[in-house]
């Protein structure tokens, strides 16, 4: 009897299964996918409910590029404290905060007609539950701009699903907010290039009925609670500095919607907000992609780690008053653009402050009722390579060892040279541009390879490095991250969420 009881509780309350109502249940990768998860919810603690979900993507943060990064971050911190610290023993011992929680999988990461995938297709598989065709967001593999005309087609999004719910919804990133990672938790758009009516919306968007994916942030059905990033100039007319060829004011249009949310465009006022209070918060701190960490001056752009925190503190104090949970994403999204110009530093570096964020926000979060993800939506063609001792500087040239395989001729500064007696750097790629300007400077290989504005030597001149097709971890730690196990789909991604917030 008391069994009955307890049953009859649980289905009664807010966390019973509520199944959700998406088109994207007829697609074949949302069968497999859901069955891929319901098997492991036989695994101890693979049944359990979140009352909250956090995501983090790493944009572009392959498996190579964590190894790189905490051995990076490590040197980083020892520099800093003027050449070592307690435990330090060159870095490859340290873990970036992330690799700390107890659950982790690695994750296919292929569209459904590409083998190395977009960034959009990657995150529409993690938001949407079906894997997709490369370069849309939030649309079925076989859905096109004609489908704009019937939305009630397209398979629902994470966010949208989240504030069907009741739950608190945020949204943080250091790219555009309108960028294809940030985008696909709210959005639909057959190109992720529609990012706002400017010169990459063309006739055939504007005959179809598509809405530029700014508008349809704006527009987003009960609003995110909290969304921070960049990309201002998709919200703005030209005539007020913006790229939108409507007219349309989107900020303006916001405020008249959302009259006790609070805009904000700069770090000051950022800092000054109240993460209790009451209303909505909105802010866009760059016209376009926020800095680079290395570049950025926080006297105008605040941190990851800001963002990140300020939004916990915000879905949280929510929560309290709704007595509901909330989902945030939380993008990393410029280690891929340090990546896309086979410059480690930058990558590297937007890694490690990625790392931070999560551990700021672990500190915030109780993982009793918080189920915790961090992943990547694919990885880079970014290697680690040669003999080099332990504590050889990450970012330098290898150095000879003992033992190591290929020989160890050097040249007259002690590093290890080729065939053709070229240094040789520990990190490089695959392919990448072999010249590219970034914020005002010009970077190439001309550097001394631990300088900020080197560029790794690549194998195939490319004007953009590519990203890479092999599986990406995924590390979990909460409520229903047992489910975070072997290999599994991206897609798979989304019905752990579901499964942890009884959406089943």
């Amino acid at each position: 009897m008391k069994k009955i009881l307890i049953l009859a509780a649980l289905a009664a309350s807010p966390l019973a299964a509520q199944p959700i109502k998406t088109t994207a249940s007829e697609e074949p990768s949302w069968k497999k996918a859901e069955a891929e998860i319901a098997a492991r919810r036989q695994i101890p603690g693979g049944a359990a409910r979140a009352k909250n979900v956090i995501i983090f993507i790493g944009d572009g943060m392959g498996v190579s590029t964590i190894a790189a990064a905490r051995i990076y971050d490590a040197q980083k911190r020892a520099k800093a404290a003027g050449g070592s610290y307690p435990g330090f023993e060159g870095g490859e011992e340290n873990l970036l905060s992330f690799e700390k929680l107890p659950q982790r999988a690695l994750v296919k990461t292929y569209n459904t007609n590409a083998q190395v995938p977009d960034s959009a297709g990657t995150a529409a598989a993690i938001t949407t539950g079906t894997k997709t065709r490369i370069g849309v967001l939030g649309i079925r593999p076989g859905q096109g701009p004609d489908t704009c005309k019937t939305p009630d087609l397209f398979p629902k999004t994470l966010g949208e699903i989240a504030n069907d719910r009741g739950l608190g919804l945020g949204i943080v990133t250091t790219t555009r907010i309108t960028h294809a990672t940030p985008a696909a938790v709210y959005s639909h758009s057959p190109s992720r290039d529609w990012e706002a009516t400017d010169r990459n919306y063309p006739a055939e968007a504007r005959k179809s009925g598509c809405t530029d994916i700014a508008a349809q942030l704006v527009q987003f059905k009960g609003g995110a609670d909290v969304v921070l990033g960049g990309g201002l100039a998709k919200f703005r007319p030209t005539a007020a500095g913006g790229s939108r060829d409507d007219g349309r004011d989107l900020i303006s249009e916001w405020q008249k919607s959302w009259p006790t949310g609070r805009f904000v465009d700069s770090a000051a006022p950022f800092r000054a907000l109240d993460p209790a209070a009451p209303g909505k918060v909105f802010g866009l701190f760059n016209a376009d992609h926020l800095d680079f960490n290395v570049d950025a001056d926080r006297a105008k752009e605040p941190s990851l780690a800001e963002l990140a925190t300020f939004a916990v503190k915000k879905l949280q104090a929510g929560s309290k008053r709704s007595g509901k949970g909330y989902v945030l994403m939380v993008e990393g999204g410029r280690i891929d653009h340090g990546h896309h110009i086979s410059n480690a530093y930058r990558a590297l570096d937007e890694a490690s402050e990625f790392s931070r964020a999560i551990e700021e926000v672990l500190k915030t979060v109780d993982l009793r009722d918080t189920l915790v993800l961090v992943t990547a939506d694919h990885s880079h063609v970014f290697t680690m390579a040669g003999y080099p001792p332990r504590g050889n500087p990450i970012l330098g040239f290898n150095r000879p060892i003992e033992g190591g395989e290929g020989g160890s001729r050097t040249d007259a500064n002690g590093a290890v040279v080729d065939q053709l007696g070229r240094p040789m750097t520990t990190l490089g790629y695959m392919n990448g541009p072999l010249e590219v300007k970034s914020g005002g400077k010009t970077l190439n290989s001309t550097y001394p390879p631990t300088d900020p504005n080197f560029l790794q030597p690549k194998a195939f001149l490319t004007n953009s490095e590519t990203h890479g097709g092999e599986d990406v971890a995924l590390f979990a730690g909460g409520p229903g991250s047992p489910l975070a196990s072997g290999t599994i789909e991206q897609n798979s991604i989304f019905h752990i969420i579901a499964s942890a917030l009884g959406w089943r």
